[in-house]
């Protein structure tokens, strides 16, 4: 997981990055709290709609959407992460932070996520 400030890279240049590496570039919107976190990611990678707000199931929705991405031989993804700073306040950052990891481990080189602090 790359992580970079916003007054480094706009959203614009970073998707241009991805997509001129031939990757499908996602966008995670920004969310003040956990609940609109799990939304928003819920929401940009078009999870099922049985996806439920907790840690738990971002986990399983993520390694779900990577062995998508894997097995149907679809364009790599990067997911961009719009992080505002009260959100990196919240303890459930790092634990967010830790699942992108996991996910970016279990996909390969399928999947990489950025995150852009706001």
């Amino acid at each position: 997981m790359k992580i970079f400030s916003a007054d480094t890279w706009t959203l614009e240049e970073l998707r241009e990055q991805v997509n001129d590496a031939g990757r499908r570039a996602l966008l995670v919107p920004a969310a003040d709290a956990k609940k609109g976190v799990l939304l928003a990611f819920g929401g940009a990678l078009a999870f099922p709609e049985h996806y439920g707000l907790n840690l738990d199931a971002l986990n399983d929705s993520l390694n779900d959407f990577a062995d998508n991405v894997t097995e149907h031989g679809q364009a790599p993804a990067t997911i961009i992460w719009q992080v505002p700073a009260v959100f990196r306040a919240d303890r459930s950052f790092g634990v967010i932070c830790e699942i992108l990891q996991d996910a970016e481990r279990y996909a390969g080189t399928d999947l990489a996520v950025i995150a852009v602090c706001l």
